[in-house]
């Protein structure tokens, strides 16, 4: 069956969700922030719209992008590292607004493990989230605004650290000196693993769900990349404390057992 889904955020795992979509014979609306790349995604058949998200609402067609579709997926994630203010939660609150006057009731929400914070330990979809972090606290708050609005049918999946092409967390530790918690596990992902993830909720309607999606291996931080620098021919990061086993290991207690998604990618 064709369905019309709506993807806000067309970057590194938003454009090529949108082009797996369309080849799965969806109809896909995608928005940019840059008027350079509409052709972009006009090229690969992807209905483009010229979206802002700003605390004063959306700006640009946000009603005219909302129009007819059966999903829409939230894949905006906020921009508070460094000295950055940005107010996620005005955005998404903006965001919720226009979504009301439309007729979408069908939301995905693409957060963050962040959102359980610096917590040791298993944790699963039952273990309450404690975010450290302004960036954590603010995508809380934001899945709130649409998980608790009993109209929409909200399914939130908070992915653990993002890896794919062009981008692994190896690149940014190579050849670093002193880093803390080399014992601590890793929580990652592969993008392919995120867009099986994504296209199976809307494929078997998994709706009013909250999913920890994180790839199933959780080796220490100081053995993995450091083997990962090495497989890159990078020079290789140096840890000061090897033996700290504190941290926290995401897993799924819906996703793998209950759903039986198969991570396939393996990081």
């Amino acid at each position: 069956m064709n369905r019309t889904i709506g993807i806000i955020g067309c970057g590194w795992l938003g454009l090529p969700l949108a082009k797996a979509i369309v080849s799965d014979g969806h109809t896909v609306h995608g928005t940019t922030t840059s008027e350079e790349r509409l052709p972009l995604l006009k090229d690969e058949h992807i209905h483009p719209f010229l979206i802002t998200l700003t605390p004063n609402g959306p700006r640009g067609p946000i009603l005219k992008f909302l129009e007819s579709l059966d999903v829409l997926i939230i894949n905006v994630p906020p921009r508070l590292r460094g000295d950055s203010t940005e107010n996620y939660v005005k955005k998404m609150e903006g965001l919720h607004k226009a979504i009301k006057a439309s007729q979408i009731r069908k939301i995905i929400f693409v957060s963050s493990t962040s959102v359980y914070g610096d917590v040791d330990g298993t944790i699963t979809e039952e273990t309450p989230p404690t975010p450290s972090t302004e960036s954590g606290r603010q995508l809380l708050a934001s899945e709130g605004i649409f998980k608790n609005d009993s109209q929409l049918r909200t399914t939130i999946v908070r992915f653990g650290g993002l890896i794919g092409p062009g981008r692994h967390p190896v690149t940014l530790l190579s050849d670093r000196k002193g880093l803390s918690n080399g014992g601590a596990p890793i929580n990652l992902i592969h993008l392919q693993d995120c867009i099986g993830i994504l296209k199976s909720i809307v494929d078997k309607s998994w709706w009013n769900e909250t999913l920890n999606a994180v790839y199933p291996y959780h080796p220490p931080k100081m053995e993995y990349y450091q083997n990962e620098a090495r497989k890159r021919h990078l020079p290789t990061p140096e840890y000061r404390d090897s033996s700290m086993k504190s941290g926290k290991k995401i897993s799924s207690s819906k996703l793998i057992l209950v759903k039986k998604y198969c991570f396939n990618t393996p990081i």
